[in-house]
């Protein structure tokens, strides 16, 4: 999931202007009339999937890596693509290629043991001028914003290759994986409210990445793990919806969890909708429905002006699995158009095997202080 699908909404509504920003989470949750909506039944088909979806109002290529140095250090990677349409497929389009009805925004951001540096782009899609500044292709895969990318090497959908570079800090990663992309939900249908409404969601959780990150002009060698995450709808909050928590884990065991909650606007009747999804190391997967998932703060620290939730236990009862996810450290907030915490976490639990690593996104908590 990624909150800054809230950024490239810079221009909905209609808006042509760069710098009309809605600055509400409740823009996820407005009506999208004239888009394409996500729905239970429709199949999921590659490699066409891997690409963009026009007809839809928001999409995101999401990619998170935890990583170690040579000395064993963690560090950690994100690398976003997003794309949202500004008018709905058939209604009439300025014929200057600058006012394409797709925008595209990048975000990059690094994570090492001490620090935190994240950086932001936007483009319009389509050609200008002969140079396509930012564009998804499906076969074989590339997504890119100027000289950010995200790519297959080859004719195949992997390995992949990560790329982005800014203001001395850089990434270059090669990601790999004998495993197939895991459907999400319901064949890949993600629900995300209790009263239905949600996206077409897949992931490929077992990347293994190598390759080396720049920090302040210091290049480190490193390699761990990765996760890639597809998702694209037209509504993505309902009106009840303030936000949501996700967490995904790369467990010792060979097993990965995925979960969230979407909470729900302060004074909405119930409380928030959550799923989860655990993934065996041969790629076979335990949907966790709302009532087989509880999932509680432990603890709040104040970052950027918020109250935010950056230890979790996480309780299964069903599976009898317990775990305790806590922030690599506080400050891995993105000072971005639409700021929001993504960062690298670790798990602890009580049987072999359930500690690891992972990255944690929360949306929507409101200013307490300045």
């Amino acid at each position: 999931m990624a909150s800054c699908v809230l950024a490239l909404l810079l221009t909905a509504c209609g808006s042509d202007k760069p710098g009309a920003v809605v600055q509400d989470f409740a823009i996820l949750a407005q009506a999208a009339e004239g888009y394409t909506h996500a729905t239970p039944g429709r199949r999921i088909v590659f490699p066409a999937d891997h690409g963009a979806h026009p007809d839809y109002r928001i999409e995101w290529w999401y990619l998170t890596a935890n990583l170690q140095d040579a000395q064993g250090r963690p560090h950690g990677a994100q690398w976003t693509l997003f794309r949202t349409a500004v008018r709905p497929p058939g209604e009439a389009a300025p014929q200057n290629p600058w006012q394409s009805g797709q925008v595209y925004m990048a975000h990059f951001a690094l994570t090492w043991p001490d620090g935190h540096r994240g950086f932001q782009r936007y483009a319009r899609g389509g050609d200008h001028g002969g140079e396509t500044q930012s564009a998804v292709r499906a076969q074989p895969f590339a997504a890119w914003l100027d000289d950010w990318s995200l790519a297959s090497t080859g004719k195949e959908w992997l390995p992949l290759e990560a790329q982005a570079a800014q203001d001395g800090f850089a990434m270059q990663l090669k990601l790999e994986s004998d495993r197939p992309p895991v459907l999400q939900g319901d064949q890949g249908y993600s629900q995300k409210h209790p009263g239905g409404g949600g996206s077409h969601y897949y992931s490929q959780p077992f990347l293994e990445a190598s390759g080396w990150l720049e920090i302040d002009g210091r290049r480190v060698e490193v390699s761990g793990q990765a996760w890639l995450d597809r998702e694209w709808s037209s509504q993505f909050l309902q009106a009840d919806q303030q936000g949501w928590d996700w967490i995904a884990l790369h467990l010792d065991s060979g097993e990965k969890l995925m979960l969230f909650q979407l909470r729900p606007q302060p004074g909405a009747p119930g409380g928030a909708y959550r799923h989860a999804v655990l993934i065996g190391p041969d790629g076979n997967k335990r949907e966790i429905g709302p009532d087989e998932l509880e999932l509680e703060a432990g603890g709040y620290q104040q970052v950027a002006g918020r109250r935010l939730p950056l230890t979790w236990n996480i309780r299964l009862p069903s599976l009898g699995r317990e775990l305790t996810v806590a922030a690599l450290h506080p400050d891995q907030w993105m000072d971005v158009d639409f700021p929001y915490w993504e960062g690298a976490v670790t798990a602890d639990g009580d049987h072999p095997g359930e500690r690891g690593v992972g990255y944690m996104e929360l949306t929507g908590y409101p200013e307490t202080n300045r």
